[in-house]
């Protein structure tokens, strides 16, 4: 069979990815090694012995550092922000498919908080709670700090997807005596749901490791990403490297169980 032969551009094009994939991850693969350190390891190069030791330590009593309180914070606070996210997401793309008055204003407004710095937004949430009387803490304070980060995202991509989404199938299911909330139900709805995992998945993930809008609003108990920052004065052994490891092998994890979500409705769709 013939095979068309490759051009010069695409090999550049290739090295190129190869070195851009070897920046953005070749940090990781050093904490990734150094977390498999024997007994006797240190934080740096070269290795001194190869073993699961500091994973099995990390369920180990720790005289610094809380790993399983953290990692449940972290947990919690981005399953609630995941939630929050979506709904408010897809109502807002709903409301944006019809023009209203002050409709330009408000969606600039609602995107704002990207280009301000994130410590900033954490500064004022924090003095916000102080002003009022109340204790920052990472399931109030925290959890609005992390939604001006998320849903300004989620609502760029549900406008993105209602842009091509067409109403003649809406129009269809009406004239087919379908109520509004059926024709939502049973057409719209199963059409957006990839996206809204999407939403949904760039709502925890920006949530599990948000660091700066977390640093003046978490209050008494650390997220896991203020956890981790704080041990890296403290910790000389490789378990910090073990715990990076195990949370990042946990985020990897998340992103494939909801590709493989997507995946899976898209290929049910096709079918039905």
């Amino acid at each position: 069979m013939y095979s068309e032969k490759r051009s010069r551009e695409f090999y550049l094009l290739a090295v190129f990815f190869a070195l851009f994939v070897l920046f953005l991850y070749g940090p990781l693969s050093a904490i990734l090694i150094l977390s498999f350190q024997g007994p006797n390891g240190g934080l740096t190069f070269p290795l001194n012995g190869l073993s699961l030791h500091w994973f099995f330590n990390l369920f180990e009593r720790q005289a610094v550092g809380d790993f399983g309180g953290s990692f449940r914070r972290s947990l919690a606070l981005g399953l609630m922000v995941t939630v929050v996210t979506v709904l408010v997401s897809l109502l807002a793309g709903l409301a944006f498919r019809r023009k209203f008055i002050g409709a330009t204003p408000l969606f600039y407004l609602s995107v704002a908080s990207l280009v301000v710095p994130s410590i900033i937004i954490s500064l004022g949430i924090g003095v916000l709670f102080s002003q009022l009387g109340l204790q920052p803490a990472w399931y109030s304070s925290g959890f609005g700090a992390h939604l001006t980060w998320t849903l300004p995202f989620g609502v760029l991509i549900m406008f993105a997807i209602f842009n091509r989404f067409s109403p003649s199938y809406e129009e269809a299911a009406r004239d087919l005596g379908a109520t509004s909330w059926q024709s939502f139900r049973h057409v719209v709805l199963p059409m957006i749901l990839p996206s809204l995992i999407g939403v949904g998945l760039f709502g925890f993930t920006l949530s599990y490791d948000e660091f700066a809008r977390t640093l003046m609003t978490s209050g008494t108990y650390n997220t896991l990403p203020l956890e981790i920052y704080g041990m890296t004065t403290n910790v000389t052994t490789p378990v910090l490297y073990a715990l990076g490891t195990v949370t990042t092998v946990f985020s990897f994890l998340v992103i494939a169980g909801t590709l493989a979500l997507i995946i899976g409705i898209n290929r049910r769709r096709s079918q039905g």
